[in-house]
């Protein structure tokens, strides 16, 4: 069974090369590199991923590289994470497959931002009163105060223009 390590900190200017004789120097024949790019550049993005064929074999390139120096940067190398196969989750259910929406700060999307809006009142040009439930009267917001006097005193010749 194969064992997947990740290697961070590499240097944006690192090419699978460098990390093939980086690890041959320094650890011997292991097994596979690779090495994550940035799509539109083409440059090491600061990680990549080391395959080997034993336990032993990641333990020892983890005791020898974790913490070296590479091209000015300390390199931490720790065994990956990897995601769970179809398989293993429908005989054990992972804690991703129970929560389909992982946690984590992630941007809504476009079908959430309609959810958040107000919605906004047609009022066919009758006369609107805000009021606040706490305090009984409507206190706008003093950064605004201004702007909002100006609209109100628009709308109120618009609709005695009507």
């Amino acid at each position: 069974m194969s064992i997947r390590l990740y290697v961070g900190n590499l240097p944006r200017e690192t090419s699978r090369e460098e990390l093939d004789s980086l690890l041959t120097s320094e650890v011997g024949d292991i097994g596979s590199a690779k090495l994550i790019t940035d799509r539109k550049t083409g440059k090491c993005r600061g990680f990549g991923f080391v395959t080997v064929e034993t336990e032993d074999q990641a333990d020892t390139v983890i005791e020898k590289l974790n913490g070296f120096v590479f091209k000015e940067n300390t390199l931490k190398l720790e065994k990956a994470n990897d995601k769970p196969k179809a398989e293993e989750d429908s005989a054990q259910p992972s804690e991703a497959s129970a929560n389909p929406r992982p946690s984590g700060n992630r941007r809504p999307s476009n079908n959430n931002k309609a959810k958040n809006r107000r919605p906004q009142a047609n009022n066919n040009g009758q006369d609107v009163e805000f009021t606040s439930n706490s305090t009984g009267d409507f206190a706008p917001d003093p950064r605004w105060a201004g702007e909002l006097a100006k609209l109100k005193e628009m709308l109120l010749a618009q609709a005695s223009s009507k």
